[in-house]
């Protein structure tokens, strides 16, 4: 399962993946039991994709930790979220030795050991999984590259002159410009 569609809902214990979109928010499933449910749009939301832990140079995104923990578990369930802190603190040591120990705290490395145990039970994690931007860019600078380049593409000043036919504005029957219509009301004045 990709992780853009994995999330995670402040105030909702367990991960949800994303199913439809309503007009004011968005549908989740759990990924545990399958009940659905709606998500407001006043909710906060994260997809696991965009979650990344604080190392003592960078962040690492939380799919690489998912990855450091399968490899050193062989693919199964690590330690209990509930075990004692010193027991997740040694886990993260391990799988993250480079973790900023003054910013990522255990309650944050509890979560992540949480996360993990949920998406190997319900088999929603492939290590070998690549997330992929429209594009065709992967995960890294890669992708925050992809992401700046059609924003500086977009404001490329336009070269057509101001009388040519090109830049003229005015509609192609020739008729007079009017407001579009306003759904559920009648326009004055036509």
């Amino acid at each position: 399962m990709a992780q853009e569609q994995i999330l995670s809902v402040s105030g909702k214990s367990g991960l949800f993946k994303l199913v439809g979109q309503m007009k004011n928010g968005i549908i989740v499933e759990s990924i545990v039991d399958g009940k659905r449910f709606p998500v407001h749009g006043s909710a906060k939301v994260s997809a696991l994709e965009e979650i990344s832990i604080y190392t003592d140079t960078d962040e690492v995104a939380l799919r690489e930790v998912f990855k450091a923990i399968h490899k050193k578990e062989g693919g199964k369930q690590t330690i209990s979220h509930k075990e004692s802190d010193a027991k997740i603190k040694v886990l993260f040591e391990e799988v993250l030795p480079e973790y900023d120990r003054e910013r990522v705290y255990s309650s944050d490395m509890a979560k992540v050991v949480r996360w993990y145990n949920l998406l190997i039970a319900h088999d929603a994690f492939d290590p070998n999984d690549e997330v992929v931007e429209e594009d065709g860019a992967s995960d890294g600078a890669e992708k925050k590259d992809a992401k700046a380049a059609p924003k500086k593409a977009a404001k490329k000043p336009s070269s057509a002159k101001a009388g040519s036919k090109s830049a003229s504005k005015k509609p192609a029957g020739g008729g007079k410009v009017t407001a579009p219509r306003k759904a559920g009301g009648t326009q004055r004045g036509s």
